[in-house]
């Protein structure tokens, strides 16, 4: 069987694009690779962080955000437990609200209840 790559990325639909970049810019610190205009109405744009990982793209579809509210969606990886406990620091510092931290089935460090605009849940999760 032919191999693959890691996740080339994560689309994610939301009600509001703008609204909803500017909270994966201020809250995990990601930056807009490439903004998509359709009918000179922004449709979608392409996250990434600053250091080329953790693709994500967000696409207007207001009807999909509403049926994934409180899902958990996506796992985002971070290198070790002490990151997932230094990102709870900066959520708190930014006073983000999230459902604290627990433990993961392989005895790893998750940050749970992180929700974006649509209310999609984005966990940071290290093993």
């Amino acid at each position: 069987m032919p191999d693959l790559a890691p996740i080339h990325h994560v689309k994610i639909p939301v009600s509001d694009v703008r609204a909803s970049a500017e909270w994966y810019l201020r809250v995990l610190g990601l930056e807009v690779a490439i903004e998509f205009t359709e009918d000179g109405e922004l449709r979608g744009v392409a996250l990434n962080a600053p250091n080329g990982t953790t693709p994500i793209a967000l696409r207007h579809d207001p009807e999909r955000a509403t049926a994934l509210r409180g899902f958990d969606l996506v796992a985002l990886g971070v290198p070790t437990r002490d990151g997932v406990r230094a990102w709870a620091d900066h959520l708190a510092a930014i006073d983000q609200k999230h459902g604290g931290l627990v433990t993961g089935h392989h005895g790893g460090t998750v940050l749970v209840g992180l929700h974006d605009p649509d209310g999609i849940e984005i966990r940071l999760y290290a093993d």
